[in-house]
């Protein structure tokens, strides 16, 4: 999932200064805290209540899109208000990815909402930051644990010199060591020190080179 983080309410505002009658936006997509109709609702409000305060005349409709990166969900879901009503500007709640489809298909301003801080997964009651998305997938070398993403300095052939009690020392020794938790999964397994010894080629940055494209791909079954 796609971890994100709310901007702060004056941010919005600011943004949505010039503007009077403004289409917000949820996504129901794969982004983590969820921000769907109810936090559509939500924001309207906070905005509107800030907008009384101000004596500033303020109109808003909400909607929510099963997933704003698909432009022809998106196409769908909001045409039947579009072509109703006009608007302003368009205040996202999705991910950065998101906003940006739905600022390529409408020739109006969107904004967005949220800050997208990174992909991960939710362990306990943390989000985790667990892929890069570099283009180039070493979880079958690595005991399934991304050195990408987790070490702090991105090396795919073991550790540095920095490590002190299993802890990196980027960000003063707060978080463990990416590679000595590589090892220890791989140790653990049969014929996982081959693996761990196992000499990688240096990353192929033109694999992750922005910005990326990948055309969908037909797989036909006999």
């Amino acid at each position: 999932m796609i971890i994100t983080k709310e901007k702060p309410l004056e941010e919005i505002y600011a943004m949505l200064e010039p503007h009077k009658k403004i289409l917000i936006i949820g996504c129901d997509g794969c982004f983590q805290p969820p921000r769907g109709l109810k936090q559509a609702n939500l924001t309207a409000k906070l905005i509107q209540i800030k907008r009384k305060l101000e004596n500033k005349g303020f109109a808003a409709k909400t909607a929510t899109v099963l997933r704003q990166c698909d432009d022809d969900i998106t196409v769908s879901t909001l045409r039947p208000i579009l072509d109703d009503e006009q608007f302003d500007a368009i205040l996202s709640l999705a991910c950065g990815v998101g906003v940006q489809t739905v600022a390529e298909i409408y020739d109006i301003p969107v904004y967005p909402a949220q800050n997208t801080l990174f992909m991960g997964s939710k362990i306990g009651d943390e989000f985790l930051e667990k892929c890069a998305a570099c283009g180039d997938c070493l979880l079958g070398y690595t005991g399934g644990l991304c050195p990408i993403a987790n070490c702090a300095k991105s090396l795919v052939n073991g550790p540095c010199g920095g490590p002190i009690d299993g802890k990196c020392e980027v960000g003063e020794y707060k978080n463990q060591c990416a590679w000595i938790e590589i090892y220890k999964r791989l140790n653990s397994r049969p014929g996982g020190l081959e693996l761990f010894m196992k000499f990688r080629t240096p990353v192929d940055y033109r694999k992750r080179s922005n910005p990326r494209k990948s055309a969908e791909e037909v797989i036909e079954i006999e």
